[in-house]
């Protein structure tokens, strides 16, 4: 990753070769999800965190807030594409910007907006590989309080398939023509354990590859032979199309990403994700493998 390269990954080591770089753009995205009764959890923005230590001349961008439909029932809605391009834009976002985005813990809200903006047909977004630990662990600067970019224009138009619905989901049941697969915990698929989202279990038919193993020990991603290993495991290649689904559209982006890099030529996120497919009793869900 010496290059940017549209594979949805830059190396730290990119990024402070070019952090001047006038096309530059650079945002903290982090999301806390604190332990909640009533659960799941309970949604904290990372603001604190950016303005504690960040890197130099990085901005920070409120998910669940500007980011996201503040009028649909469920969290960290997709918006409008016109609504996500004003958004970005008066963050700095302009057409020809090089968007970099990371995170102080999970990458998996950095890979949220990635696909976004992916979704609305912008391909100039990369996810910080190791994200600012990663920076932070190999001692490059950081900075403090708060940083911005001037307003540009930014026009974003939706890509149609990019993002699947419930209706989908459930036509895909039994389709051998889709893959679909659950980013979250094994324990949290199989239906062990206290954690979930209303009702145990995961999406009937579906196959689990979790986020947490698409990683390295320092946050980065495994290289792409493991990548293809583990998706092709349960036959994600073998299916014309994929969609990648977890408890609310979040790390299913993580599985995304993989994907993409890996060449797959169809994929999709569910957005609703079991926080909402748990909402309808009438759909099916399995425990166990």
């Amino acid at each position: 990753m010496s290059e940017w390269d549209g594979r949805g990954l830059v190396s730290t080591g990119w990024l402070a070769d070019h952090l001047t770089d006038p096309e530059i753009r650079v945002f903290d995205v982090t999301v806390h999800l604190r332990p909640s009764d009533p659960g799941p959890y309970r949604i904290e923005t990372g603001r604190a965190d950016y303005e504690a230590g960040h890197i130099p001349g990085a901005a920070f961008l409120d998910l669940p807030g500007d980011l996201s439909d503040r009028a649909s029932p469920l969290s960290f809605t997709m918006p409008a594409a016109a609504a996500l391009a004003a958004a970005l834009g008066a963050a700095g976002v302009g057409q020809d910007s090089k968007v970099v985005v990371h995170t102080t813990t999970t990458p998996m809200w950095a890979t949220r907006l990635w696909w976004m903006l992916r979704s609305c047909g912008f391909e100039n977004c990369a996810v910080l590989d190791g994200g600012f630990a990663k920076w932070v662990a190999e001692g490059r600067p950081v900075a403090t309080g708060a940083e911005t970019y001037a307003p540009v224009e930014l026009t974003l138009s939706a890509r149609p398939g990019a993002w699947a619905d419930k209706a989908a989901v459930l036509a895909a049941i039994g389709d051998g023509g889709v893959c679909t697969i659950n980013a979250l915990s094994p324990s949290v698929h199989k239906g062990e354990g206290p954690m979930n989202y209303g009702r145990k279990g995961h999406i009937k038919g579906s196959r689990n590859v979790p986020y947490a193993a698409l990683l390295n020990s320092d946050g980065t991603y495994r290289p792409d032979a493991d990548l293809r290993a583990l998706f092709e495991g349960v036959g994600a290649f073998e299916r014309a199309r994929v969609i990648c689904y977890c408890g609310g559209g979040i790390s299913a982006t993580m599985d995304a990403l993989a994907l993409a890099r890996l060449g797959h030529p169809n994929i999709a996120v569910y957005d609703g994700s079991m926080s909402e497919w748990t909402r309808d009793p009438d759909l099916p869900m399995e425990t166990g493998d």
